[in-house]
């Protein structure tokens, strides 16, 4: 292993070099042609690479892999996140049974129904920013105008944070997601919100509301099942993903159907029905999420016609598996009539996103809004001008200028 390991390429992150939404060429050869291989990492470690769709629900539903970021032979994702995993456990950590409590602590909160129920109140929001957007300079950046202040916006009001941190919100995020984020910036950046977060703990458990903070404050805060930190850890897990991925959607998505005229004619104008199928094939087309799933073996197991070993990592590839044509045929073709929702955006099993309930019906209100009420919405610099986060955490643009 010694001697193969200077040789093992380096795990791919950035896109292929052609179209700025497809994944990267060396991940399209591994799908093909070693669907299950070895990896190097920023640390010389060489965990597996999982690539084949079947192969990636499999592993991500297999009792004998871990998430448990304190395992020997964890596939960190950098120095940051390795040092800050040591310090912070949140249920992106954790294994049975210990996941399963956690988890149902907040399960109620981000369930199917509860969310369609907040359908009215994002509607209300879209539009107040679409609003504010049309009455203000033209071109305008619609990350900053709307693609963030979107889901900051609803998640705040679900957990019960001000919309006034928001700027506390967004910064320490970015941080936390950086493309090369400065290890010490980012464990201040993760104990500030936490303390900030801690306050609010205090502060609900003083006057609560109908939010989720609120409801951790009395039955667990209390009750002392939770202590304030384990609460806060909850939230900035919460906040973080629950605005940046969702922000990453919205703006990232409304590119590529900008430089699909034909798909965004077909959002805009078709059946209504067919915003909520678009939503899952942009996001399968799209998968954001750079660092993927990673595990550990917990003991040996088969996986594609290979022995992985306990012990070793295993990077699971998600964004690729979204491009087998075993499960979604002509898969490099943005189609939104396509029946894409078996898709693993949101991963499978266990550790499946808790908010892609929330995701979803926020996607759907953006998606079927902002280009029927700007329906000359254009790209305001050429496609290939735009600037994308290569490296981040998140793949999206950095900017979307957008005039009308």
């Amino acid at each position: 292993m010694a001697d193969a390991r200077p040789e093992m390429p380096m795990f791919p992150m950035a896109r292929a070099t052609g179209c700025p939404f497809d994944p990267s060429p060396e991940l399209s050869r591994r799908l093909e042609d070693a669907p299950v291989s070895r990896v190097r990492l920023w640390d010389g470690s060489t965990p597996w690479m999982v690539t084949r769709y079947a192969d990636v629900r499999a592993v991500l539903a297999d009792p004998r892999v871990s998430v448990d970021v304190a395992q020997p032979g964890f596939p960190h994702t950098n120095a940051v996140s390795k040092a800050r995993d040591a310090h912070m456990k949140t249920l992106m950590q954790m294994d049975a049974p210990e996941h399963i409590t956690q988890r149902r602590l907040l399960t109620s909160d981000f369930m199917i129904r509860r969310m369609e129920a907040l359908r009215p109140r994002i509607q209300r929001i879209v539009d107040d920013l679409i609003d504010e957007m049309l009455a203000g300079p033209n071109p305008v950046d619609l990350v900053e105008a709307f693609a963030l202040p979107v889901p900051s916006l609803v998640i705040c009001e679900l957990l019960g944070a001000p919309y006034t941190a928001r700027d506390l919100f967004h910064r320490v995020s970015r941080t936390l997601v950086m493309d090369e984020p400065d290890p010490e910036q980012a464990m201040a950046a993760s104990e500030e919100l936490n303390a900030y977060l801690e306050e609010l703990v205090d502060r609900k458990n003083a006057e609560p509301g109908d939010d989720v903070f609120s409801r951790l404050a009395v039955e667990q805060y209390r009750t002392g099942a939770m202590t304030r930190r384990e609460i806060a850890t909850a939230g900035q897990l919460l906040l973080v993903a629950g605005h940046d991925t969702t922000a990453t959607m919205i703006a990232l998505g409304t590119a590529a159907l900008l430089a699909h005229p034909d798909q965004l004619r077909a959002v805009r104008d078709d059946d209504p029905a067919l915003v909520a199928n678009a939503a899952e094939e942009l996001l399968r087309y799209l998968s954001i999420t750079h660092t993927e799933a990673r595990r550990v073996a917990r003991e040996d197991l088969e996986i594609g016609g290979r022995l992985i070993r306990k012990g070793e990592g295993i990077i699971v590839v998600k964004s690729i598996a979204n491009r087998d044509p075993s499960a979604f045929p002509d898969p490099d073709t943005l189609d939104v009539r396509r029946r894409a929702r078996h898709h693993v955006a949101f991963g499978f099993g266990a550790h499946q996103c808790l908010g892609q309930s929330l995701a979803r019906v926020e996607l759907q209100v953006v998606y079927s809004t902002l280009y029927r009420r700007i329906p000359t919405l254009a790209l305001a610099v050429p496609l290939e001008q735009l600037t994308f986060k290569e490296s981040a955490v998140f793949y999206g643009v950095r900017e979307l200028p957008v005039t009308w």
